[in-house]
């Protein structure tokens, strides 16, 4: 077996082995650490009109992917291996309703007091509140659509704010 040096990654997640670890952030400062995630599904018309007027079979539609997406939001470091366990300190998730694009936007904040980022709790509970959507209407619309999700601002630690462009 041939060995040779890995180069080190500029990817946080890799020793310089090239070996997956969870990065160690016990030397960071804890500070306020804000993230603000969005994402959107588009639909059919009929589809919206029917979440808009609450008049989906199974209820309050929007009401259910809020609580789906703070619960996402509270269970991230469960779903990606090598997300740190944080404690939030808020999460709040706003649906917006686009009848122009036949679509609803999801935008989540989500805020900690620690040594990490937020990002990956507020694009997962983006994530969520849209899939949550989606089950909720798919007998009536499957061609539905996820379009979208991505970071939009974080503030907070070394890096400091960084805004999307």
């Amino acid at each position: 077996m041939m060995s040779h040096k890995i180069s080190p990654s500029p990817l946080t997640h890799f020793d310089d082995a090239g070996l997956a670890h969870m990065v160690d952030v016990g030397e960071k400062a804890e500070t306020r650490r804000v993230a603000r995630a969005a994402g959107c599904i588009v639909m059919q018309p009929e589809t919206l009109a029917l979440i808009r007027e609450g008049g989906a079979k199974k209820g309050d539609v929007l009401g259910v992917a809020r609580i789906a997406a703070i619960q996402a939001a509270k269970r991230s470091a469960d779903l990606i291996p090598l997300c740190h366990p944080l404690s939030l300190t808020r999460v709040a998730v706003d649906f917006r309703i686009e009848t122009e694009h036949d679509r609803v936007v999801c935008e989540v904040t989500a805020e900690t007091l620690g040594r990490t980022g937020v990002e990956m709790e507020a694009l997962t509970a983006a994530s969520v509140g849209l899939l949550t959507i989606y089950d909720m209407c798919k007998a009536v619309d499957r061609g539905m659509c996820i379009e979208h999700v991505r970071l939009l601002e974080k503030s907070g630690g070394k890096s400091g704010h960084w805004l999307a462009a």
